[in-house]
């Protein structure tokens, strides 16, 4: 469940547990694909008149491309979440708060979820630490091996090269 009734945190915490599916609606327009449900496991409790306290962990795997070769990788991510949902705007300037409209009879966590899920996948994945990408001449996958174009030469090195075997030993 990643809806709480407000009623029920009066009587104390309430678990969110629950498996957000890789197609909701609420993954939508990602960078990034999800290669299967989001698990979250959480706790809510009450933080005071008008503020609810959220403490989760959210894990999932996600499908990204090999920044160096281009390659489809799968990446488990997990993240650990903090977040007050609170009907006080000017609490709002906390990045980890959550505006409770005044009349709320229940909490959704899940806007929590996306936020901290985009934050937790990690900027650059690689398929592998060793790697070695794509020429950048031929795109040739080099971890497939070798590409056969001639290596570059730089030409600030040219002038020297033209000195090679005329000066004496």
């Amino acid at each position: 469940m990643l809806r709480a009734d407000l009623r029920e945190l009066a009587r104390g915490p309430v678990a969110t547990r629950g498996d957000l599916p890789a197609t909701d609606p609420l993954f939508a327009g990602l960078d990034f694909a999800l290669a299967e449900p989001v698990r979250v496991t959480g706790r809510l409790q009450s933080a005071g008149e008008g503020r609810v306290f959220w403490h989760a962990t959210v894990a999932a795997r996600v499908t990204d491309v090999c920044r160096r070769c281009l390659k489809p990788v799968q990446v488990g991510v997990e993240a650990d979440v903090e977040a007050l949902f609170t009907q006080d705007p000017d609490a709002l300037n906390d990045p980890d708060s959550y505006l409770l409209p005044p009349d709320a009879t229940e909490v959704d966590v899940t806007p929590a979820v996306r936020e901290e899920l985009i934050l937790a996948v990690p900027q650059y994945v690689v398929c592998r630490d060793d790697c070695r990408g794509l020429c950048p001449r031929c795109g040739h996958d080099l971890n497939a091996g070798p590409c056969g174009c001639a290596p570059a030469t730089d030409l600030r090195w040219y002038a020297l090269a033209a000195l090679k075997g005329k000066l004496p030993d």
